[in-house]
């Protein structure tokens, strides 16, 4: 941190209590923030902070982006997937042409296009290599067919990057990615049904169909096949950091409120900061929010200096999250049945923890990615 990314974030919170915090609770309802919402947030410089100038972005850092996710976590917002429109971003910064990065970038640093990448389908999900969305070359296009499930940013995405195999006979090598402008208006191109989840209930999560759905052969990312798979693991790193980053801040803010709630609250004619058990439980859940804080910010210099590793990564989403899950459970115990009723934000932070152990790679895979460095 410094000076300026400190007035960063105080701008950052300022937006956040004004546009997003008024109206969480509608969009938990629709399930989906406004679409307005996004293109508010390009006019005040909040989207793809990290994107050169030279596309439209304003040249910052990741140290801007995880300012954001740290201010996102602490207010409790879950609805706006806006680190999912990072990722898709970076995807085109680090892999896209000249020629794609030129038209796609701008209008995604503006919010005039939402991002959202197509991985998982209904039988496949950490094993990408697995994938069974076809996608074969006709002429100038790719005739894509197949299904994706828990796609966030689902229903408003603008520029969708498909997972797709392009050569069935090959695993690793077969796979392509390949990007879909104003998918909505694409014929073979179907949304599905929102999602009903157990939490990050205002984030619109959907299906997605595609049935002879032809995308122009010049939006392969990369312009050629087989990068796909490649593709995805350079730039995974980085989404699994996001994840760690949005894990340990909303772990911390759940102490906060935990820390005011246990002052005021009294049982047996003491307040519950003054019992032992109250006092020995938050000092270890400090020390060990205390220890991830150093951990995540040793993580984003390492990124900045582009020496962070798929391992180290994986520690930041495998160890972030767990203890996201793990502290976030202990502090809601002392609210008692109040920390049950979602009118206390700690049982937000509860329901929307759970997820964070299963996307971006689930915390199983993050061991095993982790252990191969045993040998």
């Amino acid at each position: 941190m410094n000076e300026e990314l400190e007035l960063f974030r105080d701008n950052v919170r300022k937006f956040i209590a004004a546009e997003i915090t008024p109206f969480e609770e509608q969009w938990n309802e629709e399930q989906a923030v406004n679409r307005d919402l996004w293109s508010k947030a390009g006019a005040a410089g909040l989207l793809c902070t990290d994107v050169p100038e030279a596309f439209g972005g304003a040249g910052g850092t990741f140290a801007h982006e995880a300012v954001i996710l740290e201010e996102q976590a602490r207010a409790g917002n879950t609805s706006w997937a806006k680190g999912v429109h990072e990722i898709v971003t970076h995807y085109i910064v680090g892999c896209g042409t000249l020629e794609q990065k030129q038209r796609w970038l701008p209008k995604l640093v503006a919010g005039e296009m939402v991002g959202a990448i197509a991985m998982t389908e209904p039988g496949t999900g950490s094993d990408l290599q697995a994938v069974r969305t076809r996608a074969e070359r006709q002429g100038d296009d790719y005739v894509v067919n197949g299904a994706k499930t828990f796609i966030s940013n689902g229903q408003h995405c603008g520029l969708l990057i498909i997972v797709c195999k392009t050569d069935a006979a090959e695993a690793a090598k077969g796979i392509s990615l390949l990007v879909v402008e104003q998918p909505h208006i694409q014929p073979g191109f179907r949304r599905g049904r929102l999602l009903h989840k157990i939490g990050q209930k205002g984030q619109d999560t959907a299906e997605l169909f595609f049935e002879d759905l032809r995308v122009p052969a010049e939006n392969l990312l990369g312009g050629r096949e087989g990068l796909g798979f490649y593709q995805l693991m350079n730039q995974l790193p980085r989404e699994r950091l996001i994840i760690g980053v949005g894990a340990i801040a909303a772990a911390e803010a759940a102490l906060e409120h935990t820390l005011a709630y246990t002052r005021e609250r009294k049982a047996f004619g003491k307040r519950l900061l003054e019992f032992q058990n109250t006092r020995f439980k938050l000092a270890e859940r400090k020390t060990e929010l205390t220890i991830g804080r150093v951990f995540i910010d040793h993580c984003i210099e390492r990124l900045l200096e582009g020496k962070l590793d798929a391992a180290t990564a994986s520690m930041a989403k495998w160890w972030g999250t767990q203890k996201q899950c793990e502290i976030v459970d202990e502090c809601l115990q002392f609210f008692g049945g109040y920390g049950y009723m979602l009118e206390y934000p700690i049982a937000r932070f509860y329901a929307d923890a759970r997820v964070q152990k299963i996307y971006g790679g689930t915390n199983e895979i993050m061991k095993e990615l982790i252990a191969r460095t045993l040998e």
